[in-house]
């Protein structure tokens, strides 16, 4: 069983509110867009990281992560990429290798809006956990705590932090 955190596009912000979160985590995954790579070295102070680099970062975050990370965790097979879309609106990059193998929780930031919905024609998860950081159009900052055990995806919870000033 793990219990992850997932954010995204922080914008070189952290906190003691997203960094309490990762405490209770065994693992943090951000979906790009992270900024200062200060963000990512906190959150590597006190967990695991899986990370991809967004359109926002610079050539040094690009060097220490890639643009797309797929691996197993447990019995679920995890694709986290930053500019992904969404089901019948996959990036047009990602779109063959969705279609001859999908995963079965896909993950990416970009768009500040989070969304969980079930993708019925690939048989995956589609994740958005919205935006962590306080630049963008967003009201609300956001993250997704949950837990896979097994094969399972579980006890989802949305985490909303303060209005966004």
């Amino acid at each position: 069983m793990k219990k992850i955190l997932l954010l995204s596009d922080t914008h070189s912000h952290i906190d003691d509110t997203i960094l309490k979160y990762v405490a209770q985590a065994d693992e943090v995954w951000h979906a790009g867009d992270i900024g200062d790579l200060a963000v990512t070295d906190a959150i590597k102070k006190l967990k695991p990281l899986r990370c991809v680099y967004g359109n926002i970062d610079d050539a040094i975050a690009r060097l220490e992560f890639p643009l797309h990370n797929r691996f197993m965790c447990e019995g679920v097979d995890v694709w986290i990429t930053h500019i992904g879309g969404y089901p019948g609106k996959y990036n047009p990059n990602i779109k063959a290798e969705m279609e001859s193998n999908p995963p079965k929780l896909f993950i990416c930031g970009h768009s500040h809006i989070l969304k969980v919905i079930f993708d019925k024609k690939y048989n995956l998860l589609h994740m958005n956990p919205g935006a962590a950081g306080k630049s963008g159009f967003h009201q609300v900052r956001s993250m997704l705590r949950f837990v896979i055990e097994g094969d399972k995806i579980k006890d989802m919870e949305i985490i909303e932090m303060e209005k966004r000033v």
